[in-house]
């Protein structure tokens, strides 16, 4: 099964953090992201730009809306994201739970929708990465 793991920031979550604690972050989060791509765990991991960097288009109702920002009414901004190959949702947490990014961070994991079949008969596109 493959997880979505999303890691949302509460503003201020890095207040307080030297420039030193932020370099070890980033060489941690590497780390580990190598040895779960060694392991066959990690499809795909990449940090975000900042909200701020953000532009949502609106569909539905209010189609054709643009806006500067992020989506949600949150306080909470998305980071980052992992996208993991786990055999359930315990092994999923169990990848995640020890990250180095926990320290700062919530992250939602969430089983992708298998989706085989549709009316023309196509399947989803294969995942392809250029590394």
């Amino acid at each position: 099964m493959k997880f979505m793991c999303l890691v949302y920031f509460e503003p201020g979550a890095f207040d307080g953090a030297t420039e030193a604690e932020l370099t070890r972050l980033t060489d941690d989060t590497i780390v580990e992201d190598n040895e779960l791509r060694a392991s066959g765990h990690l499809l795909l991991g990449q940090p975000l730009q900042g909200p701020d960097t953000a532009v949502t288009l609106h569909g539905g109702k209010r189609a054709a809306a643009q806006t500067d920002g992020p989506f949600l009414e949150s306080k909470e901004w998305l980071g980052g994201f992992t996208l993991i190959e786990a055999k359930d949702m315990a092994e999923a947490i169990a990848l995640t739970r020890n990250s180095a990014i926990m320290k700062y961070a919530s992250v939602e994991i969430r089983p992708t929708l298998e989706q085989t079949h549709s009316q023309s008969g196509q399947e989803r596109p294969e995942l392809k990465l250029k590394l």
